[in-house]
């Protein structure tokens, strides 16, 4: 008696690809919905656009720290690492404070999902603080070149420098969005405020 090839179970193939493909079309939902409103858009919008049940994204992803996990890379650590990685080639101190402020206030202003990782609003995602930690960690470096070279006021420390950024985070989300040119005229009035004199 010959051994018999066990044929796969039918449609597997099928469900798999289906699962694949909806995965995919939730990421690209997620990362839509999450650039233009931020990363608490309610679950049912992300599903309803992606073509999906809530019950889908739940199944795929295991809730919403997983979807942020999923797409948090491309849609905000990407952006910020290379407004980190440009800084780091200015090679005067002054210059490149200027450019990471100026950048990263660019980056919260039009991106409202970078916001939410720079508040900390979901502590659980182990990816969204690790960005937060590499931000930190530049923050304290841009600002030990800044005292270095006399180009910031001595008593402005990174500390400082995470709570401006803190603080114009919670006024983007909560309070009255200003516009484009207001919100970089007053990027001005910050760098002169940190500057010595």
């Amino acid at each position: 008696m010959t051994d018999e090839p066990v044929e796969s179970e039918p449609g597997g193939s099928r469900l798999r690809a289906d699962a694949k493909r909806n995965a995919e079309q939730i990421r690209r939902a997620a990362i839509d919905a999450f650039r233009g409103r931020g990363l608490a858009v309610p679950l049912e919008d992300v599903a309803k656009a992606a073509g999906v049940s809530k019950a889908t994204v739940f199944n795929r992803f295991g809730g919403r720290i997983g979807l942020i996990e999923a797409v948090i890379e491309q849609l905000v650590a990407s952006e910020l690492y290379a407004v980190i990685d440009h800084a780091r080639t200015i090679a005067n101190a002054g210059e490149r404070i200027a450019y990471y402020v100026a950048a990263i206030r660019r980056l919260q202003y039009h991106q409202p999902a970078a916001n939410d990782v720079l508040l900390q609003m979901y502590p659980d995602s182990q990816q969204l603080m690790a960005i937060c930690h590499v931000a930190g960690e530049f923050n304290a470096e841009v600002i030990a070149a800044g005292h270095a070279s006399g180009e910031l006021r001595p008593e402005f420390g990174s500390g400082d420098l995470e709570a401006l950024i803190h603080d114009g985070a919670l006024a983007l989300k909560y309070g009255t969005r200003p516009s484009a040119a207001d919100h970089e005229r007053r990027t001005t009035f910050l760098l002169d405020g940190i500057r010595r004199s």
